[in-house]
């Protein structure tokens, strides 16, 4: 695994390096300017961090030019005017496929070419990549990507009916905290607890994993914390209960799973059933991310294309909702089509991705009342199911079904087809045959 990972890694890494070299840093008499060694420097680290390998490129270049990335990206579409977005939001916007500045007479021109192949190659790899840049002062690309161990020993613990593992080198400590102190301190706008020498900011593995922003801890007089740590930033996480220590065997997962954040890789234990491993450092970025969702971000998304995804599978939501938000859509989701329901009847989203066999109310019969009501017609819908019969096919196409995707659908095929329906979504095409 380690051979092969340095294999593929070794042609992003090249990649990285020369645009630092080529576009990142400036002409001596520019640099001379700016008060700068004329020498420029770029700067590649690695180093492990839990059960990721870290790797930055760093260089002391002028950095990427924010407004450059703005006016090439109202220029496709896929920004409104004068929209209000962070600074974060618009470096997503290089690693989209053919996304380049370099048309601009900018000093940043060229650096985005070629990042959507990184960014590829590295979430093949089940690995995460982000950027940090600041004018004048240069640009750092982190890659993030898995290193396990064959065997290690992890903690179980369990949050609602899951069982999860968490390496215990990801793992500062576990910790009690009274109910009621939990409670004062969840009602603060930064929740904290602290442990040690830190400051740990107070989240929910409910509400990172699996979406519940309202977890409430089960009727037990103390709260179980997991304490993580990623660099020097300090979370502890609330679960249900902890179960101890236990040494695991490592088993990779898909690429779809492993694009969820916070997810390394998955176990059996020894009655038979799988549990998913969990990142520490992952479960901080996403803590970070949930902190970080202001006002200016908020705004980021009002204008996004909107998806509904309906499905009684939590991971299936949850591996759909994180690769459209990764292409830059908004997403809502519902568990069968009674919930679904409620959610159009406050917003009408731009296409759905439906299940056939849920609870309540199936596939079908949420498309019928779909084409039966004005405000709903016209949505595009995308059947996703496991049922690839041609009987369900032709029922599909009989009660309105535009498009018909078997699981595990390919991503490249769910986003051609959505580009196919959804004029707002022309710029998912991959270009590969769905």
């Amino acid at each position: 695994r380690s051979r092969r990972l340095l294999e593929r890694i070794t042609a992003p890494l090249e990649h990285m390096v020369r645009n630092a070299v080529v576009h990142g840093l400036e002409p001596p008499e520019e640099r001379r300017h700016a008060r700068k060694a004329e020498t420029g420097v770029v700067r590649c680290e690695f180093r492990r961090e839990g059960s990721e390998v870290l790797i930055e490129v760093r260089d002391d270049g002028r950095g990427l030019n924010y407004d450059a990335i703005r006016r090439r990206a109202e220029g496709l579409g896929l920004l409104a005017p004068g929209q209000r977005v962070a600074e974060a939001d618009l470096l997503a916007f290089v690693f989209r496929p053919g996304f380049s500045t370099a048309s601009a007479v900018t000093q940043s021109a060229g650096r985005g070419i070629g990042m959507d192949i990184v960014a590829n190659e590295i979430r093949d790899l089940a690995g995460t990549l982000d950027i940090e840049s600041r004018a004048g002062e240069g640009t750092v690309i982190r890659l993030r990507l898995p290193f396990t161990l064959a065997i290690t020993q992890a903690l179980l613990v369990n949050v609602r009916a899951h069982t999860f593992a968490v390496p215990l080198t990801s793992v500062e400590g576990v910790a009690r905290l009274p109910r009621r102190e939990h409670e004062l301190a969840r009602g603060k706008s930064r929740p904290t607890v602290r442990y040690g020498a830190h400051d740990y900011r107070l989240e929910t593995l409910a509400g990172l994993l699996l979406g519940e922003a309202h977890w409430q801890p089960p009727d037990v007089p103390s709260v179980p914390l997991l304490l993580v740590r990623a660099g020097q930033e300090f979370v502890a996480l609330a679960v249900d209960a902890i179960q101890g220590n236990r040494e695991i065997v490592v088993k990779p997962v898909g690429a779809q799973v492993a694009s969820i954040a916070g997810i390394s890789g998955a176990t059996i234990l020894g009655d038979g059933s799988i549990v998913l491993i969990l990142d520490g450092a992952g479960l901080v970025r996403s803590a970070r991310r949930v902190a970080a969702g202001g006002e200016a971000v908020e705004d980021a998304v009002v204008q996004r294309p909107l998806a509904l995804v309906v499905d009684d599978s939590i991971t299936m939501r949850r591996v759909s909702q994180r690769l459209l938000e990764r292409h830059g859509l908004e997403v809502v989701t519902a568990k069968d089509g009674v919930d679904a329901l409620a959610l159009l009847g406050e917003r009408v989203p731009d296409v759905a991705l439906v299940d056939i066999e849920m609870p309540r109310m199936d596939g079908f019969e949420l498309t019928g009342h779909m084409r039966r009501d004005e405000r709903l017609r016209a949505i595009p819908v995308v059947m996703i199911t496991s049922r690839s019969g041609e009987k369900h096919r032709e029922h599909a196409r009989s009660v309105g079904v535009n498009a018909y995707l078997s699981k595990p659908y390919r991503e490249e095929e769910l986003l051609d087809t959505l580009a196919r329906l959804v004029p707002r979504l022309a710029h998912l095409r991959t270009g590969r045959a769905s």
